[in-house]
């Protein structure tokens, strides 16, 4: 059989409020998730044992590769699919890692897909959801890898009619573990914030579908996101980065995604993103920038 391919896609938080944190010390969160045109790439070769390689030129970043969230999520749906055929998974990696897109959780989505298809499995099957929610919380959405509102811990996806946005991403080419952030945020357990019962009782109210880019700019620029005070305190380049992005000619908004250290900006035309990307590489060349759309 021949290798099955899938990419992996940059998750970006456009918005993301932390409702509290429950008291088994999870956070519930909603956040308005979107898709970047960048992705890592997975392929799998079918064959009798479960084996992963890495590639491409972030490889090294990527750590022990037992530990690989693609190999946990393998692992995880073949406990509970008997007989599932698996292979050899080969990741080319360029996406930056502990960054707040998702790059992981992309990749084990990925892992997710190949073998659903490699299996004849249906994306829908109640296991590959409560496997993709058992290996972390951004690998729900990222199974999909379309626009929604993620609410809970990452198992509530409303699916959004989110129109294209030209967008600049930009790293610093720091890691920043998400739980230092959240334990920067310093809610104790059982803690709401003020004012999430707001978040809590009423449904987010997002732009209908298709409404133009102006509207969502409009409706996310209400938003937040709750962690980029508390990851900027941790890693000040991220304030540096948001400073960077906002003097660009024709940003309309600049958030940081996730729990940092990746920021993005959104732009009025493809033309206003490009000019950005270019002027970000000169003026920052050990930064990570990717100039594109999110969708």
């Amino acid at each position: 059989m021949p290798a099955l391919i899938e990419e992996g896609r940059a998750k970006v938080n456009l918005t993301l409020k932390v409702v509290g944190r429950r008291v088994d010390g999870f956070h519930d969160l909603e956040s308005v998730v979107a898709f970047a045109d960048c992705a890592d790439r997975l392929t799998l070769e079918p064959g009798p044992e479960l084996s992963l390689t890495m590639a491409g030129p972030l490889a090294d970043a990527c750590g022990d590769t037992s530990e690989n969230l693609v190999l946990k999520a393998a692992r995880l749906l073949g406990e509970r699919v008997v007989d599932l055929e698996v292979g050899h998974f080969t990741l080319e990696k360029v996406l930056p890692v502990a960054a707040g897109i998702g790059g992981g959780s992309a990749d084990a989505a990925a892992a997710l897909r190949l073998l659903a298809r490699l299996n004849e499995l249906s994306l829908d099957d109640s296991r590959i959801m409560e496997v993709a929610l058992q290996t972390g919380a951004d690998v729900p959405v990222c199974v999909a890898s379309r626009a929604c509102d993620m609410t809970g811990v990452g198992e509530g996806l409303l699916p959004l009619d989110l129109p294209k946005m030209p967008a600049v991403l930009v790293n610093p080419r720091v890691p920043v573990a998400t739980k230092d952030v959240f334990n920067a945020l310093g809610l104790r357990h059982g803690e709401l914030l003020i004012g999430a019962t707001d978040v809590v009782m009423q449904a987010p109210a997002w732009p209908e579908a298709g409404r133009a880019v102006d509207d969502w700019i409009a409706a996310l620029s209400r938003g937040t996101n709750d962690l980029e005070a508390p990851a900027a305190r941790i890693e000040p380049v991220i304030s540096d980065v948001l400073s960077a992005l906002r003097a660009t000619t024709g940003v309309r908004l600049v958030r940081m995604s996730g729990s940092g250290a990746t920021c993005f900006a959104v732009f009025g035309t493809d033309a206003d993103a490009e000019a950005a990307g270019e002027k970000l590489r000169a003026d920052h060349p050990g930064w990570w920038v990717h100039a594109g759309s999110l969708s």
